[in-house]
């Protein structure tokens, strides 16, 4: 039984490298195959595999983030920005700062296309190319989206298999949780984006406030947030998380169509532009890696490091992240991040080691390692795109020499945060 689970797994997984866009197809295929050759029950995978919270959040903070951009409050924020620093430089490092930020709440994606005009805008007025602008917006946005539950899928499926709260990514067990790990990543981050454009003056530039359509949805993020934190502190888990966000989503919605009158068809078109592949795709990995969890495989590959490294604690933080960082690169990291996350508490339980040091390094790495190419994350290819619009092509060894150094110190960085506070 595990060389057939193994098996249909190495097979889904290619299929969904090779063949990305159909990724939530073959995902739902092998779910479908496990399931009818009876390793789990469709009642077992539909009630105790699939974690419909965490899918519920995911989907309540889809809505709420393509509202908040409808409504135009990042653009308007960045506009500010740019008036109130010293220099263009600073102003630019604060405008990719702020899109980390919000990138922490709000998709990937969905924050770098609301910040792009922006960058595109600056960059003509100064005479730059707005390479460098963009693939900043795309690596900060996968950077900061590790640092909270709402962030990225991965955070999610994170908290929903070490039970975290929306606070545990602040302070858990008394230490300083992941939040503040990435948050180490990202002033080194920031740093590294300050050496670059400080050259930049503003004298003669001239960018024309955005106005605000509404501030209802950025009430709602906040309530989003807000009530997340509420419901960690007084609730036992999850539970009502996913409930708390389809509500908002839903107030948010109605607020679309009735008070700003959008026809139907707008509303229509929002929810189907909604990330659905991927939430099919959760579906379909949450029941095959229930699956292969249930045959013992994640335990002997947990046993299979454990003798790798020979007791040697540094050498596993550091085999994980560097394997996580270079893998993301090039694979999808939520399947790696669900199939490798057991494997990590397991190595961390044996070695004596809180289970929180090995399974944040696994976060880290493969959460930021997606920014060592140019299409490791969904948000590197969009920025790309958005290059290629304006006539500044990003080829390869250039995304690798403008990320590459990036994702290599941030991930350092938020590393030894990990290692010395939780080893």
């Amino acid at each position: 039984m595990k060389f057939a689970v193994l098996a249909i797994a190495v097979v889904m997984y290619a299929l969904v490298i090779v063949f990305t866009h159909k990724k939530a197809w073959f995902s739902l295929a092998a779910a479908a195959i496990v399931m009818a050759l009876g390793i789990v029950s469709p009642h077992k995978a539909v009630s105790e595999l699939v974690n419909w919270n965490v899918l519920l959040i995911y989907i309540g903070s889809l809505v709420i983030a393509d509202l908040f951009i409808y409504s135009r409050v990042p653009a308007h924020l960045a506009d500010r920005i740019i008036d109130s620093t010293p220099s263009l430089g600073l102003g630019i490092v604060f405008i990719l700062v702020m899109t980390g930020i919000i990138s922490a709440f709000v998709e990937n994606v969905a924050t770098v296309l609301v910040m792009a005009p922006i960058a595109v805008a600056l960059s003509k007025k100064v005479g730059m190319k707005p390479t460098v602008f963009m693939v900043g917006l795309a690596v900060m946005a996968n950077l900061q989206g590790t640092a909270t539950l709402v962030g990225d899928p991965p955070s999610m499926i994170f908290a929903s298999f070490a039970n975290y709260s929306f606070n545990d990514f602040f302070v858990h067990q008394g230490r300083l949780s992941i939040f503040f790990a990435v948050q180490a990543g990202a002033l080194v981050g920031a740093l590294y984006f300050y050496f670059y454009f400080r050259k930049y003056d503003k004298a003669h530039v001239e960018l024309a406030v955005e106005k605000i359509l509404s501030w209802y949805p950025a009430i709602l993020l906040v309530l989003m947030i807000a009530g997340l934190a509420a419901i960690s502190f007084f609730f036992e888990g999850l539970s009502v998380s996913g409930l708390w966000c389809m509500i908002l989503a839903t107030a948010g919605m109605l607020w679309y169509v009735l008070v700003r009158k959008q026809p139907m068809k707008e509303a229509v078109r929002l929810v189907k532009g909604l990330d659905w592949e991927t939430i099919a795709f959760l579906v379909g990995i949450f029941i095959v890696i229930g699956a292969i969890a249930e045959v013992g495989i994640l335990d002997d590959l947990a046993k299979a490091l454990e003798a790798f490294i020979a007791g040697n604690l540094l050498l596993g933080f550091v085999v994980i992240v560097g394997i996580s960082v270079v893998l993301s690169g090039f694979i999808d990291n939520v399947p790696y991040i669900i199939v490798m996350l057991p494997v990590a508490a397991t190595l961390a339980a044996n070695l004596g080691l809180p289970k929180e040091l090995y399974m944040f390094g696994l976060l880290i790495g493969s959460c930021l390692g997606g920014n060592l190419t140019p299409f490791g994350a969904s948000a590197n290819v969009v920025a790309i795109g958005l290059c290629k619009k304006e006539g500044a092509t990003v080829g390869f060894g250039q995304w690798l020499k403008l990320a590459g150094s990036f994702t290599l110190l941030t991930t350092l960085a938020s590393s030894l945060f990990v290692w010395f506070v939780w080893r």
